[in-house]
């Protein structure tokens, strides 16, 4: 896609908030014509999404939604297809910078770090990185221990927009079978971004929200067991 066609998006984003264009600004790689897109953009093409709050995540057949939370709060997000899984995150950014290019470098060196290697290459979205990364395995049930940290492939996708920063993390197959991928990849470029204009420090993570229906489940939940005999 055109370079121009590209700032063209970002421009118009931000003149419709009133803000106009910070001199100099880097280069961004959010596609105007295939998404992912800012929520000013989003096509009215028929496609379903679940609302997360700042991610509006299209509902695929066969792929299954998860949400991780921490306590009460959503903390994270990712679409599983078969054994592949993408892991989707959105993020703060300056009003007329991409942080993309930054944010690659620094997951280089975090995975060298660790004994790992991700190196950057041409794909889907742009430039993006491929290799391995470090997770901790959790022991079986009944054995001691922290568990084993292993290698496993990665990829990283990375979308720069107006104000946010859209990373997916895929693995499984997706991470080094293109066509294992191609599914996953669709359904990042269908992702929808909800920036909000509240000020935000640059890669704070954009607020996640249970979808309705599972927040109403999660709190007639909570209601039956404050009901239940001997609750506090």
């Amino acid at each position: 896609m055109p370079l121009g066609r590209r700032r063209n998006r970002i421009d118009r984003s931000l003149r419709e908030r009133g803000v106009p264009p910070e001199p100099q600004q880097r280069e961004r790689n959010v596609d105007e014509t295939t998404g992912p897109w800012d929520v000013t953009d989003a096509p009215d093409d028929g496609t379903g999404r679940i609302d997360l709050g700042s991610l509006r995540v299209p509902a695929v057949p066969g792929m299954e939604l998860r949400v991780d939370m921490n306590a009460q709060q959503v903390v994270g997000a990712s679409l599983r297809s078969g054994d592949s899984m993408l892991q989707l995150a959105a993020f703060a950014a300056p009003r007329a910078a991409g942080i993309w290019g930054d944010v690659r470098a620094d997951l280089a060196r975090g995975a060298a770090e660790q004994g790992a290697q991700l190196h950057e290459v041409e794909g889907p979205f742009g430039p993006e990185l491929a290799g391995t990364v470090l997770i901790t395995v959790a022991p079986e049930p009944g054995e001691p221990g922290p568990g084993q940290q292993v290698r496993q492939p990665a990829r990283f996708l990375g979308v720069d927009g107006p104000r946010w920063f859209l990373r997916g993390m895929l693995s499984g197959s997706a991470a080094a079978d293109r066509d294992a991928a191609a599914a996953l990849e669709q359904a990042f470029a269908g992702v929808v971004v909800v920036r909000g204009d509240e000020p935000m420090p640059v890669r704070e993570q954009l607020p996640l929200v249970l979808p309705a229906q599972a927040a109403e489940e999660v709190a007639r939940q909570q209601a039956a067991a404050g009901d239940a005999p001997g609750a506090q």
